[in-house]
This record gives C-alpha cells, structure tokens and sequence, in this order.
C-alpha cells in the first residue's frame, strides 16, 4: 500500500534554506518530507520551480453586498490562478463593509461555502466603529484596515490622524496589526481643487493630483503616530522608493513597520496609465520609470517585506467615465500575480520571501502557512518558466475581463496549484491569526 497521498517529484523546490532539485512527499494535507516516498498520486514536475502558495494579503472581492463587481467565487478562482492559495480580503468595497462582528461573520460564511483557497479577513477601522474593533477581533479578524483618505465608497469613511490614533491604540491592546492606505487628503484635496478649477480631467491631470509627496508626508504621520501607540503598521501599495525610505527612517526609531508593493507598481509606470487609460487607475497612482526599478532596487536589497495584488475590481460602468477623476480607481490583477513577479525579474527565492514566507509571518499564520516545511500545509505551485505567453480577455477568470495587463507578454506561467495538497479547486477554510505571533 502507498505510505502518503502525493509525491511531487524532480522540480527545483524553493524552501526557507534554499532552493534545491528534490521532491515533496505530501500526507492528508501536510508536508511530510523532501524525500521520494512511496505516494498513491505522483506528479513529475522536472524543469518546473515549486514555490510555497503565495498568501496575497491584499485582495478586494467586494462581497457580501457588490457581487457583480467580483465575488469571491471569481476573485478567489482568479487567484488561485495566480498562484494564491490563501488570501486575506479587505473590509471595504463589500456592502455592509466588515465594520462589526456580525458583518465579519455574514463575511464569512459566503466565503467559506465559495472560496477556493484558504483565506482570513481584516476588519475596518473608520470613525464609524472604533467601539468595534474589540469584537471584530474577537471575531478572528487577520487586523484591521484604515484609510488616510477618501476609500471611494461614502460606508467606508477615511479616517483622521485622531481617529486613526484611537484605532491604534485598540489594535495595539489586541497585538494585531493595522494596515494603511498612506496618502494625504489635504494636499491631495488642495491640488485637485488646483487643477478642476482650470478644466483637469485627464490621466496626467490625476497623476498631478497625487504626487509622491503626498504618499510620502502620509506615510510620515501614520508612523508618528504607531510609534506614539505602540501599534504594529502596515503601509499597504507603497509606489516609491521615497515611501520605502521613509519607512526605513521609522524603523531606525524603533516604529514596528512594515511595507507592501503590488505588482502594478513594479511592471506599470505612470506612462502606461495615460497609454491604457482607466483600467491602470489606481491609488497612490503608477510613478515614473525611475520610480520602478527604484522599488526594483529596494526589493533586492531587502527593504520591501511583501507583495500583495490589491485587486480591485469593478464593472464597466466605473471604468468608462471620460473624467478620469470618476473612473473608480483599481486594479484587478490577481489571476497573474506570480507570473507578473518573474517577469519583472524577481528570484524564485525572493518572489517566495515575499508574497509567502513574509506575509504569513506578518500576520500570524506562520509556519501553518508560507513555508513548505515538514508539518506546514501542503500549499504549493508548479510554475513553468523560460517559455512566453499573452494575456488574453478570454483567459480571464474574474467576473469582467477588465486589466491593465491585457496583451502583455509574460515569461513564466503557473502550471499546478494546491490548497492543502488537493490539486483541483475545493472550498477553502477561514484561518484565524495565531495568538503566539
């Protein structure tokens, strides 16, 4: 009789030690060694890379509430696509936004019978449910999720500097963390105000109303105030070396902080978003060319701690306005996130750091998730590299075939994806951070 369930044998394994030719040998869900053993199901995966499943920490599949804009049957088929295998969706753009305990829970039970990979779900911090954010942990919450400025939807108001402080003080009591969307509403607003007066409605005209100042000053101020309130901090889509930096400064100070990139940010520039139009909209907005190998660099000097997809969907009807101040501002890329990452040059080693080992750690699913260590979840891919494939709207499995993406070349594609060891799509469990992180 075969000792274990699966046996992937021959690929170029990339573990936390290293990367090495070997095999996983893979039991009821877990890993189980990195030697041939006798398997009921054998996978021959010479010539191809197996990474640990990416945990994309950022995703937005907008349900209960706004179904047809994503959900989470599309939008988490999309990912596993990508290469994710276990997400962590956002409170917002979902109507009721994950605000309390109940919405986190009428959350979670959609995703739990439409998911296809594992997932956890951040709750909201907004001046609208600081009194809440107690429950929502108590819930399961993966931490809590606050914006410097407009969200985009009038249930999901921005926070202010004293609504944020106040939210991190409850984060902080909780030892959970509190991920921001860094930009400042004041001068963002004056230099709209600038630029409408004078007839601005075009792509350039928004890329000025959001210069890198604007992330950089926010990103200053909310660390000013995590240090203040001892709260653990999570800038989400930084699109500047000049944020890095200034997350790099907080950290000499002793700021408990973190930064995530997108894959937008390290394959787009601001030239491809007035070339592309609205489906490239997305805020902070897509910066220069210098900006992109820039965050390239700091990547591969071990400054950026993990990549996340932000997928934002919408329907068409918010992604067609002439105004491009209108147009909804996000990007849906989730289904290419791996494939986008090694086109952009990263290592195997690095693009596992980073969508993998680093947010699992961050957020307290370490080493259940992020590792193909004995004893972790067998969640892993198979990704063919050295070979060239277009991104065509007919592949595309989110519920709108809208991408910047579209017609891109890519350098490596993802062959096989499991969840926990099964190879076809299955419904995925909710995962509550560890209280030992």
């Amino acid at each position: 009789m075969p000792v274990i369930d699966l046996l992937v044998r021959g690929a170029n394994v990339i573990l936390p030690k290293g990367s090495r030719k070997t095999s996983l040998a893979i039991h009821q869900g877990k890993v189980v060694g990195h030697a041939e053993i006798e398997a009921a199901t054998v996978i021959d995966a010479e010539g191809l890379t197996l990474l640990p499943g990416a945990f994309d920490a950022h995703v937005h599949y907008n349900e209960p509430g706004r179904a047809e804009w994503e959900g989470w049957g599309t939008g988490s088929r999309a990912s596993r696509a990508g290469g994710a295998t276990c997400v962590a969706e956002m409170p917002l753009n979902a109507q009721p936004p994950t605000l309390d305990a109940k919405t986190f829970q009428m959350k979670r039970v959609i995703a739990e019978k439409k998911s296809c990979v594992d997932f956890t779900l951040w709750g909201g911090i907004t001046p609208l449910n600081l009194n809440k954010l107690e429950e929502l942990g108590r819930a399961g919450a993966i931490g809590f999720k606050a914006f410097m400025v407009d969200s985009g939807t009038d249930d999901f108001p921005g926070s202010d500097p004293a609504t944020l402080k106040e939210g991190m003080k409850s984060a902080a009591r909780q030892n959970l963390p509190v991920a921001i969307h860094a930009e400042s509403p004041k001068r963002i607003a004056e230099l709209t105000q600038q630029i409408r007066i004078q007839g601005g409605t075009s792509a350039q005209d928004y890329l000025n109303s959001r210069p890198i100042q604007t992330e950089v000053d926010a990103i200053h101020l909310v660390c000013e105030l995590a240090g203040e309130t001892g709260c653990r901090i999570h800038i989400v889509h930084v699109s500047c070396p000049e944020g890095i930096d200034e997350i790099q400064q907080a950290r000499k100070r002793g700021v408990d902080v973190t930064a995530e990139t997108c894959p937008h940010y390290l394959v787009l520039t601001e030239e491809d978003m007035i070339r592309i139009g609205a489906p490239a909209k997305c805020a902070p907005p897509l910066r220069s060319e210098n900006a992109r190998h820039g965050l390239l660099q700091n990547i591969d000097e071990g400054k950026i701690d993990t990549i996340g997809s932000d997928h934002s969907p919408s329907p068409p009807s918010l992604k067609t306005d002439p105004d491009f101040f209108k147009v909804w501002g996000g990007i849906s890329g989730c289904q290419h996130l791996i494939p986008l990452l090694f086109s952009a040059g990263l290592s195997p080693t690095q693009i596992a750091r980073l969508t993998s080992e680093n947010p699992a750690r961050r957020f307290g699913l370490y080493p259940r998730k992020g590792s193909l260590s004995v004893g972790s979840d067998a969640d892993f891919l198979l990704v063919r590299t050295g070979i060239t494939h277009e991104i065509r709207a007919q592949d595309l499995l989110t519920t709108h075939p809208i991408t910047p993406y579209l017609g891109r070349i890519l350098t490596a594609r993802v062959e096989r994806v499991a969840v926990r060891g099964c190879l076809e799509p299955s419904r995925g469990h909710f995962l509550a951070p560890s209280p030992s992180k």
